[in-house]
């Protein structure tokens, strides 16, 4: 069968029907547990009862009315972010790149406040903001961004995790840092333990805002509402999307003290951001992560999925390390192995490989301990084949 669609995605071959808490049925019947969760996006499953019944109740009341006037919802949902996240105030999106966006033009307009003409954001090397022109440009991957030069200037790119890169800039038209606190795309690298709270300290001695892209690590999948509450430090800017709406297309860019004075009327907006139906999705999924006590379950079934794959498969010479915070697990081997998608999807399990060796877990953070147990059983026995080829 022909497709109409640009050809912008390698799809497995395969089509989804419908799905259930953890698993996913497709054309034929068959079903798979996800261990991908759209990437990072269903994290509270698929069809969610209280999400489902947002949705449904919300369309037949109000879809759309536009940011021309007051959404109630929106400003129900700010309000809560913000009490969660100690930030000041929200810009409503779609999607993560035009939360990202927003806090590009945030670190612009403060730089421009400060008598800045053409103000750098340092960003870091192996991450991912986007792709976007401003968002790809950020980004710290060759390979997405080959081919759309002339790329936005503006952006230092140090190396991640390494304080003394950041240190040693001396430069005084940088205003601001954007990085991830655990790289997915990079390959689910995580930190140094104390590495968001010295840099935070470093902003704060020099200037700087500090804007986290919490994407991927957001709305409880590290084991925290928001990764960087493991450092005890708050942003300048934070920018959110994925699980926020389970699904249903909403992002938003946070801030607080000045940063949040810098976006006014007329300096940003978005035709669809924040609209009644996608906000009701949005504090859906607040409430059951509050009342479920869902990010503290993320902690410890991450747990139990890095003991468990290190007990499996740590002391095979083919794994290079096993890592993870919270429901972000990687498993990195000493070769490339993004035959290991197909492989897994043939046998009913859907993985995902990112930085060509490693092994992405983002399972929702509704999976139950026995899934969790199948997801190692399962996931090792396919890895240990790869490694260990008969004949």
């Amino acid at each position: 069968m022909t497709s109409n669609i640009m050809p912008t995605y390698a799809r497995q071959p395969v089509t989804f029907t419908h799905g259930e808490g953890a698993w996913l049925f497709d054309t034929e019947g068959r079903r798979y547990l996800d261990a991908v969760s759209g990437v990072a996006v269903c994290s509270l499953g698929h069809a969610h009862p209280a999400v489902a019944k947002a949705l449904c109740d919300q369309a037949g009341r109000l879809v759309h009315s536009s940011n021309l006037y007051r959404i109630g919802l929106q400003e129900e949902l700010a309000g809560r972010l913000c009490r969660l996240s100690g930030m000041d105030n929200a810009f409503f999106c779609n999607s993560g790149a035009e939360a990202n966006e927003a806090a590009i033009k945030i670190a612009r307009r403060y730089g421009h406040h400060r008598g800045i003409d053409a103000p750098k954001i340092i960003v870091m090397e192996g991450s991912f903001h986007g792709r976007t022109l401003a968002t790809l440009s950020a980004t710290g991957n060759p390979k997405v961004q080959e081919g759309f030069a002339p790329l936005v200037g503006g952006f230092l790119r140090l190396p991640y995790d390494t304080m003394e890169a950041v240190a040693a800039v001396d430069d005084p038209d940088v205003v601001a840092v954007l990085v991830e606190p655990v790289q997915g795309e990079g390959g689910v690298r995580v930190p140094s333990a104390d590495y968001l709270a010295r840099l935070k300290s470093l902003c704060d001695q020099r200037n700087w805002l500090l804007m986290l892209d919490e994407v991927q690590t957001g709305m409880g999948r590290t084991g925290r509402m928001f990764a960087y509450q493991h450092a005890g430090i708050v942003p300048d800017v934070m920018a959110l999307a994925k699980a926020l709406g389970n699904g249903v297309p909403i992002g938003a860019c946070l801030a607080r003290g000045i940063a949040a004075e810098m976006l006014t009327a007329g300096t940003h907006g978005s035709t669809f951001g924040g609209n009644p139906l996608a906000c009701a999705a949005a504090l859906a999924v607040v409430d059951t992560l509050e009342r479920q006590a869902l990010p503290a379950r993320a902690a410890d079934l991450g747990r139990r999925l890095v003991n468990g794959f290190r007990t499996r498969l740590g002391n095979h010479p083919g794994i290079a390390q096993i890592r993870g915070l919270g429901l972000m697990v990687g498993i990195e081997l000493s070769r490339p192995c993004t035959e290991l998608v197909g492989i897994a999807l043939e046998q009913g399990l859907l993985v995902n490989v990112t930085a060509e060796r490693t092994v992405r877990l983002l399972p929702p953070l509704i999976l139950t301990d026995a899934e969790a147990d199948e997801l190692v059983d399962r996931l090792s026995a396919i890895i240990q084949a790869c490694l260990d080829p008969v004949g």
